[in-house]
């Protein structure tokens, strides 16, 4: 599982017009079960994304087709975690 921070490289005036393509990116993802759990971030300086794919190098081929990549609107932190513990909601996010 992966932990992705979107942080804003730009003015927020300049990542406004692509909100609405990246929510129908996060909708296909979400689809296809790649994301578990996204937002913004407060104060809005970027976003979080919980991801479920099986490596770096297919999350890495996910985020390019981000509108954010791609305008070079925002800079990517991922952080691969093993989740060993979690409420009985989340029981299916660990790793066996």
């Amino acid at each position: 599982m992966f932990i992705v921070s979107l942080t804003y490289i730009k003015p927020i005036e300049k990542v406004d017009p692509f909100i609405s393509e990246h929510v129908h990116f996060l909708n296909e993802q979400y689809q296809l079960g790649h994301f578990q759990l996204s937002g913004r971030k407060e104060p809005r300086t970027g976003g979080v994304i919980i991801a479920t794919v099986k490596d770096r190098a297919t999350l890495d081929q996910i985020l390019t087709q981000d509108p954010f990549h791609r305008e070079h609107l925002a800079s990517y932190e991922v952080t691969e975690i093993v989740p060993t513990k979690s409420s009985q909601a989340l029981t299916f996010l660990i790793e066996s």
